[in-house]
């Protein structure tokens, strides 16, 4: 039976957009211990050569979702800014830490302004956004000195719990399986190799900007023709993926996706009885699309397990996740 103890113990490392240096520094030791010789891009994403003159980059992100102090405000509480798209709605009440330029962490909940129904008739029916909410701090915090003096300034990171759960049912829910799930093929991935003493002209390559649209611009080993994007396939009215498949998304927000790389991923999951959904993704975009982008010549294509409830309190299944990885298994071999 296949371990997740990697996965959750990434999930347990905070890494919103900006802030993803400790798991990347994780990524990068535990490639190591399976004798992989991984490196550090100059934006510090994670690179892993699987072979020599990898032409094949498999890419999935490690930054996820999060906010940051924009304004200590009279009260001591803190003003947002966001760092990608998190659901308000879902995340409200929700627990989180601050990190201070100092290094120090301090606990607080992320809540509507005044959010008592006892004194507020208005708190069920108040728009969620940046404007109507704050971070209340666990400290003795009652005027915005009481903040400055804990150390806490604007520019501070604030990142939020993820409540992971792994189930007898096979299903994980947890926040940021968007994109933690993803990651976790990819150690799979270099694991597998290793035990089989594999080696294939394959790039591993773990993005840090994905949320804010620049991840997968540049970094690339000089030989890549393809790229591979392992991100979360997209469940909900309208689309075809569920939990327990692996998505194969033919276009997304950014255009289609190479027509013959995706023709080719379908084929093989077909020969090997790789439960997979091909599907269009109303509002997306990928490290595939930055990519592209940025003018890289490669082909992309974009895989991944189904993932529920995306940007809010989300859910995956591990079926999902291991057709994901066999299918990046099957297409490694036929190179």
């Amino acid at each position: 039976m296949l371990s997740y103890q990697a996965l959750q113990e990434l999930v347990a490392i905070d890494s919103p957009t900006g802030y993803t240096q400790k798991a990347a520094q994780y990524i990068h030791h535990l490639l190591g211990t399976y004798g992989w010789k991984p490196q550090y891009t100059n934006k510090q994403a994670v690179t892993c050569a699987l072979g020599s003159k990898p032409r094949l980059a498999i890419a999935a992100h490690t930054d996820t979702l999060g906010a940051i102090v924009s304004r200590i405000n009279a009260d001591g509480t803190l003003g947002i800014s966001l760092l990608g798209g998190p659901l308000l709605n879902s995340f409200e009440g929700e627990y989180c830490r601050i990190y201070t330029l100092a290094d120090k962490v301090y606990t607080g909940t992320l809540l509507l302004n005044n959010p008592s129904t006892h004194v507020n008739a208005e708190a069920a029916a108040t728009k969620r956004d940046i404007g109507s909410m704050h971070i209340r701090i666990d400290e003795p915090v009652q005027k915005k000195a009481d903040t400055e003096q804990l150390g806490i300034q604007v520019g501070d990171i604030i990142c939020f719990d993820t409540r992971y759960q792994e189930l007898p049912s096979g299903y994980i829910k947890s926040r940021f399986m968007d994109n933690k799930a993803g990651c976790f093929v990819l150690f799979e991935i270099a694991r597998r190799m290793a035990a089989r003493k594999q080696h294939a002209p394959v790039e591993l390559f773990f993005s840090n900007y994905e949320e804010v649209g620049h991840g997968g611009s540049g970094g690339y080993a000089a030989t890549i023709e393809e790229l591979l994007v392992i991100d979360m396939g997209v469940v909900g009215t309208g689309c075809e993926g569920n939990e327990q498949h692996c998505s194969i998304c033919a276009k997304d927000s950014s255009g289609p996706y190479d027509y013959q790389f995706r023709k080719k991923l379908v084929q093989l999951a077909e020969t090997h009885q790789i439960p997979c959904k091909i599907d269009i993704y109303p509002y997306y975009g990928s490290d595939g699309s930055a990519a592209l982008r940025a003018g890289n010549d490669f082909r992309v294509a974009l895989i991944g397990p189904g993932v529920a409830a995306s940007h809010g309190m989300e859910r995956t299944h591990k079926k999902g996740i291991e057709a994901t990885i066999d299918l990046c298994m099957a297409y490694i071999n036929q190179l």
